[in-house]
């Protein structure tokens, strides 16, 4: 296999998922950010609906960048049934960390990587965590933090709101936005060497 066709290239402009990679060493030879429509579809379930995203980045990014392997990543926050996307107003993280207080909910992140040849593999890691019960005065300190910007369930778990979690069973990197063991052995099976 030529040097070119071992090209990766992160669908994703997430600086987590970037420094989730650098890591384990792995730096991509590019970034690029896909433009689909995030919203869940009707009657989908969260687990579906972080496959079916991760694979439409991947699909979208391999269509841009032929000869190189795409890897794809997206992270949906539920409680049972309920998604809890990025919250787009102050007002709608607070509904979110409210939900999530004093209760156990799952971080679903799927990933999904295309090879040069068109091979596609999938993988979803589900991790379940408990927040302690917050007052509304940590509420109003973690909103005026703006860590919950563009964030999936209005938290970051590598930032202050890690001192929230009582509970956590499962991937860390996964509820960060990217599971570096099941990543790693998705590329390698599919051909990618470092």
């Amino acid at each position: 296999m030529t040097r070119d066709a071992q090209r990766l290239v992160l669908a994703s402009a997430s600086p987590r998922r970037l420094d989730l990679l650098r890591q384990i060493g792995l730096v991509p030879d590019g970034v690029r950010a896909a433009e689909i429509d995030e919203s869940p579809l009707p009657k989908e379930t969260p687990r579906v609906m972080a496959l079916r995203l991760a694979a439409a980045k991947a699909a979208v990014v391999a269509a841009a960048e032929p000869g190189a392997f795409v890897l794809a990543a997206d992270t949906v926050v539920a409680v049972g049934r309920r998604v809890l996307g990025k919250a787009s107003t102050r007002e709608a993280a607070r509904a979110h960390l409210s939900l999530l207080s004093g209760r156990a909910h799952k971080v679903l992140t799927a990933v999904a990587v295309v090879a040069p040849s068109g091979a596609r593999a999938e993988r979803l890691v589900e991790t379940k965590l408990a927040f302690k019960r917050l007052t509304q005065t940590e509420i109003d300190a973690y909103l005026d933090s703006g860590e919950w910007e563009g964030k999936a369930g209005a938290y970051g778990v590598q930032g202050l709101a890690g001192a929230f979690v009582i509970q956590l069973q499962g991937s860390y990197p996964a509820v960060v936005g990217l599971p570096l063991y099941e990543t790693l052995n998705l590329l390698q099976g599919l051909g990618w060497r470092r």
